[in-house]
């Protein structure tokens, strides 16, 4: 069988394989799901805000603080992965919690990934805003929950690319949740973890097959941004 017939055939395969509901391909799925959804909100449970006031506030150190969130958003997943296995392993100060090797810690992992992902685009996003739109609401008299309500809603556009490029960054990431989560059959494994492991296993069919669901996420994810993004220029157009 030629190259391009061996692709064509796993390409089939795995098809199959997802169309026949395989409970090992749901398990691994819902699985990944679970754990990158919980860590993207998280961080932007804890990022959104921090971000904001960080954007809004004069304080010294602003620029510093900011240069280090916009570095930390590309913090390498293996670093992140390497401290949160120190952190929970049996003789660092988080050991007592038995939480390595667990899906809790692959949240830990990615909630540390996305944290300041959903933190720095929020300040972009609410430091980009019209200056003369919070003058408006000074000069209104609009309460400091009001003035920060308004903000937030002109940032919605922007607040909601944080949230899902945050998504995006989790549910590709390896590194980290393969150190802190074991890749362990049943239990730990994750969409991209496990596709390294069948692939290094030779079995093709259901590596193809968890890719493609990756792609499907993904292409998901982007095109309800790109619908979103479309609806908003639209709005302002009328």
């Amino acid at each position: 069988m030629g190259g391009f017939e061996f692709l064509i055939d796993g390409f089939l395969k795995a098809l199959q394989l997802i169309s026949s509901g395989d409970p090992l391909i749901a398990t691994i799925t819902l699985l990944s799901l679970r754990v990158s959804v919980t860590a993207t909100l998280l961080g932007a449970i804890f990022g959104i805000p921090t971000g904001f006031l960080i954007a809004r506030k004069d304080f010294i150190g602003k620029s510093m603080i900011t240069t280090v969130v916009n570095t930390a958003m590309g913090l390498p997943p293996v670093v992140v992965g390497l401290v949160i296995y120190l952190m929970l392993s049996s003789f660092g100060p988080l050991g007592f919690l038995k939480l390595l090797y667990t899906p809790e810690a692959m949240i830990i992992a990615q909630t540390v990934l996305t944290f300041p992902i959903a933190c720095g685009i929020t300040i972009s996003v609410v430091m980009s805003l019209n200056p003369k739109l919070k003058e408006t609401l000074v000069s209104l008299g609009a309460p400091g929950i009001w003035e920060a309500l308004i903000l937030l809603n002109e940032s919605r556009l922007g607040l909601i690319t944080a949230i899902i490029t945050a998504f995006g960054g989790a549910i590709s990431e390896v590194g980290a949740i393969m150190m802190v989560g074991g890749n362990l059959g049943g239990f730990t494994q994750a969409l991209t973890t496990s596709i390294m492991l069948y692939t290094n296993m030779g079995d093709f069919d259901t590596a193809i097959a968890l890719g493609i669901i990756l792609l499907m996420i993904a292409f998901g994810v982007n095109l309800f941004l790109t619908l979103l993004q479309s609806r908003s220029k639209i709005k302002r157009t009328v």
